[in-house]
This record gives C-alpha cells, structure tokens and sequence, in this order.
C-alpha cells in the first residue's frame, strides 16, 4: 500500500523532515482564543478568504503536543489516497469468497 506522493512534496517520504517542515512564523491568541495567520503566510500557501482548513492534532501523553492546518481539499485526497486501496483490497477480499 505504497502512497504516490509527487517527489518533493511534504507527503513524500523520500524528502527528510527537514527539508519539509520548518518555523514559518509565530503567532499569538488574543483572549477571545482567535489566531492571525499571517499574510505572508496565507500567499505562500495559496489560502483565501472563506477558503476551509483541516485542523489536525497529534496528542503525547494524553497532552496535544503539535498542530497542523491541511487546505481541506489536499486533507480529503490525503485522505482518498490512504483508504483507497485498503478498500480495494477488502473488495477483492469479499468478491474472492
């Protein structure tokens, strides 16, 4: 169940971590917990207004020790490209019985 990620991507996993990920900004909430991304930010990453975020969390411990924004659509292809052939494979599975 190999995944075919383009080369260079942050999904493949041939690029190391470093090359991928990296401290881009920092940012602070405001009391009523809301959160600016910066606009420098948004134009590297192709975001616009009203456009929708996954927000993905990774817990350690029982504490969520890292956060992650995926553009929704990349998040549902990510996500198309891991179940699919799993679903493949039960399908041939139950047809073989």
């Amino acid at each position: 169940m190999g995944r075919k990620d383009k080369p260079g991507s942050c999904f493949d996993a041939t690029v190391g971590a470093s090359s991928c990920c990296k401290v881009e900004s920092l940012i602070s909430v405001d009391e009523l917990g809301q959160m600016v991304l910066p606009k420098e930010i948004r134009n590297k990453a192709n975001i616009r207004p009203g456009e929708k975020l996954a927000l993905v969390s990774w817990e350690k411990d029982g504490k969520t020790c890292c956060i992650s924004m995926i553009k929704v659509e990349a998040f549902g292809n990510m996500v198309k490209g891991l179940l699919e052939p799993m679903m493949k494979e039960v399908m041939a599975s139950e047809t073989a019985k």
